[in-house]
């Protein structure tokens, strides 16, 4: 068990503190209530274009970085779909220094021209380096807009298309920023050796003074229900072959999320699950195959990829790889094989959680979607599922019609 102590603050921060004097260090966590989703349609990147932004100084501290050297400590962030994360890692003896960072970026971020102008550059170059100019960068391009017509899980964390972060203005991220980035649109964890008493009264300190602002509503469309199965076939210069299936499944805060969960690791969830050695080991029509799901708040994605051997059409592998899923819906998971899928799902949970790090990212996430107990309650759930709730999850997951098929081509298409 994971214990923890929580207050939410009169101006709406949430605050949780987590105990843990096996190690020396702390960990701040702030996780904002808003990802890509929140973006306008006509400025996809915002979100990661403000993340960038956070780390370039602040109304009474210029130099984010240069502190958190002085103070021992490292420090990072990552934006998705539902959430923006921010994290400090130091000595315990210098947590209120994060807290000090943290609180003062939530209180006014500094907004310069100069600034602006590199960071957009920055996630520009990024765009092009990871997702243009990569091999397979754009699969995740490809394939949103095909899995998603109205939800705004259609485009990526770092936008739709470059021109959108072009058109981003200085006013439009500094309105963006004191939308979302208020108290009450926040998680603030500190996990690590630290003492609940003290690290309260820390937060009442630094957060307490920032102005209660109202945070903007979210109101996403919900995406319609699926009558035909869709597809796109592309061609890039990339080495292999590669097939990705994506299903639409549930959101993360429904019960039927963990069954799928399990789904995944029966699948392609390792050597020994049913794709890779069926696949892989045994027919050799695959170098590889792995299944897993997005985990969004709202209904996300469930994601078979793989890769055909040498010599083996795409459409040869992808008539294998749905044979291999449609044994699921036919042939049960006995319950050796399921325990043997939970047995190691609960050993990652665990090791995940010996790092206090993983631990105030979780406990954060976990108050998002409505309680941070539900840390600790998660195995349980897990460990409940039966083959029966696995064979009747699989039946609906994998209609021919809840799936988006991209057929991923190494070469280029005849002219």
């Amino acid at each position: 068990m994971i214990g923890f102590k929580r207050k939410t603050l009169e101006n709406g921060l949430r605050v949780i503190i987590h105990e843990d004097d096996s190690t020396p260090m702390a960990v701040v966590n702030l996780l904002y209530d808003v990802g890509s989703s929140d973006e306008d349609p006509e400025r996809t990147g915002s979100a990661h274009l403000l993340e960038h932004l956070m780390f370039g100084g602040s109304a009474n501290i210029p130099s984010y970085d240069r502190v958190v050297q002085r103070a021992g400590g490292e420090n990072n962030a990552f934006t998705s779909n539902d959430i923006t994360n921010y994290y400090l890692h130091l000595p315990a003896a210098n947590v209120e220094t994060g807290m000090w960072l943290e609180s003062d970026r939530m209180l006014g971020l500094r907004f310069t021209r100069k600034g602006f102008d590199i960071q957009k550059n920055v996630v520009i170059e990024e765009f092009k380096q990871r997702y243009l100019n990569q091999p397979y960068g754009d699969i995740w391009m490809l394939l949103r807009p095909l899995a998603y017509k109205v939800h705004p899980y259609k485009w990526p964390t770092i936008g739709m298309d470059i021109s959108h972060i072009e058109k981003i203005t200085l006013e439009e991220i500094e309105r963006f920023y004191y939308e979302h980035y208020c108290p009450s649109n926040a998680i603030l964890c500190i996990s690590g050796n630290v003492k609940a008493g003290h690290c309260f009264g820390l937060a009442e300190k630094w957060f307490g003074p920032i102005e209660k602002r109202k945070k903007t509503g979210r109101r996403l469309p919900a995406e319609p229900p699926r009558s035909r199965p869709l597809k796109t076939d592309v061609s890039r210069d990339v080495p292999a072959h590669e097939i990705v299936i994506a299903y639409n499944m549930c959101a993360r805060n429904t019960p039927l999320y963990y069954v799928h969960d399990l789904i995944s690791d029966l699948l392609a969830g390792g050597k020994s699950s049913r794709l890779y050695r069926h696949l892989v080991m045994e027919k050799k029509l695959l170098t590889g195959v792995n299944a897993y799901i997005t985990g969004d708040r709202d209904p996300g994605l469930f994601i078979v990829r793989g890769r055909p051997a040498d010599g083996i059409s795409i459409e040869l592998a992808h008539g294998e790889i749905l044979a291999g899923i449609g044994d699921l819906t036919d042939r049960p998971p006995s319950r050796e094989e399921l325990d043997k899928v939970k047995n190691k799902l609960e050993a990652t949970r665990q090791y995940m959680h010996s790092d206090i790090l993983h631990k105030a990212i979780d406990l954060s996430y976990q108050e998002l979607l409505g309680d941070a107990e539900g840390i600790n309650n998660e195995i349980a759930i897990y460990r409940k599922i039966t083959p029966g709730d696995i064979l009747e999850a699989a039946a609906s997951l994998f209609e021919p019609a809840n799936s988006s098929t991209l057929f991923y081509r190494s070469g280029q298409l005849p002219e």
